[in-house]
């Protein structure tokens, strides 16, 4: 059968990240422990929340500006969390519209928020006037389905809605946890560097798993 699925992170995988960047942001708004907060596995207190959905985007800018002692607005949110993303490279962009011309169906799987987003499902997302939609057939996001990665539900509720088999698919994540939740539900993984070039061991993998099949 071989792999039918390709699931993407965005994150460390699609776009190279910037934490540090993302940090200096949020500390220049007068948050004073950004990079705690901003933990690259686990986002904590409100950062957390609104990577997991549990409070809305303009439940954080209210708690933000609280925490800074003045008024943040939705504009400055943005340009604080969208400094995660350093760059999105060419190859990356080839390579994905390629493994779709070859048939594979794309998700994304990530966790993230709707300031991050706003970049994301923009036409200025890839510099050619493409948001991801032109990229993905599907995407799965933290805050609107209130699932976290690792939590192998939010594995479960993919597999469940694609209607796809787990060895049938092939998990591209940069956090070596989500890899394992992933793996031990029979997904196949590919665990890349943020920031390294991953298009030609996606293929050396892709030809691995279908031979076997």
């Amino acid at each position: 059968m071989g792999i039918k699925t390709i699931i993407f992170d965005l994150g460390g995988v699609i776009l190279t990240l910037s934490p540090e960047e993302a940090a200096r942001r949020f500390e220049q708004l007068g948050v004073k422990d950004a990079a705690e907060q901003l933990d690259s596995y686990r986002q904590k207190g409100i950062f957390g929340d609104l990577e997991h959905g549990l409070i809305t985007a303009e439940q954080f800018r209210q708690s933000l500006s609280d925490m800074v002692g003045r008024e943040v607005s939705f504009e400055e949110c943005c340009h604080a969390w969208q400094g995660y993303a350093k760059e999105l490279p060419e190859r990356n962009k080839r390579v994905l519209r390629q493994l779709r011309r070859d048939g594979y169906r794309l998700l994304l799987l990530s966790n993230t928020n709707p300031y991050m987003m706003e970049l994301v499902n923009n036409s200025r997302f890839d510099g050619e006037g493409h948001s991801i939609g032109d990229y993905m057939d599907a995407c799965y996001l933290s805050y609107q389905m209130k699932l976290m990665k690792p939590d192998p539900e939010f594995f479960s509720r993919v597999l469940m809605e694609e209607r796809i088999a787990p060895h049938e698919t092939l998990f591209v994540d940069d956090g070596p946890r989500n890899v394992a939740a992933a793996s031990q539900m029979g997904i196949h993984t590919l665990l890349p560097v943020n920031g390294e070039d991953w298009t030609d061991d996606i293929y050396l993998k892709l030809k691995e798993l279908n031979v076997k099949y």
